[in-house]
């Protein structure tokens, strides 16, 4: 059985359907923490934005994609936990399934954490495309 921490991520798949990466909870830490953000045609299109903390890939949903300005704010949904291996896919998802349609890497790199609490995350970015400080906050409730 994964971790707690990844048990709504396999609850949400079948992955004798998919190909989408098992759950599992990595148990090295990195020296440099890494993010991707995941363009995903799904029923509407987002982007997912995935840091790595913990052994996981701590995840949000972003309806509109990641601003190119860090001040101005977008709406990122927290969603639950993915595995560190879901950085590096790209591919289809089969209708039906849960997220289904098409995944693609947006961007990837690596980040430092400046601030991390249950209402704020504040990174900086260092990628191709996604580069700075940004910060997630709570707005209400789980957001």
């Amino acid at each position: 059985m994964p971790g707690r921490k990844l048990a709504e991520y396999e609850a949400k798949r079948d992955f004798k359907r998919t190909s989408e990466p098992g759950a599992k909870v990595a148990r090295a830490a990195r020296k440099a923490l890494r993010f991707v953000v995941q363009e995903h045609h799904a029923r509407r299109l987002h982007w997912d934005l995935r840091l790595e903390k913990d052994g996981v890939g701590v995840s949000w949903a972003v309806p509109k994609g990641i601003p190119p300005d860090p001040k101005k704010n977008h709406l990122a949904v927290h969603v639950e936990d993915h595995p560190l291996e879901y950085f590096k896919f790209a591919g289809e998802i089969p209708k039906g399934e849960y997220g289904g349609g098409t995944v693609t890497i947006w961007d990837a790199g690596t980040y430092e954490t400046v601030k991390w609490t249950d209402r704020e995350v504040m990174v900086e970015f260092h990628g191709e495309r996604l580069k700075g400080r940004y910060v997630l906050f709570q707005t209400r409730g789980n957001d």
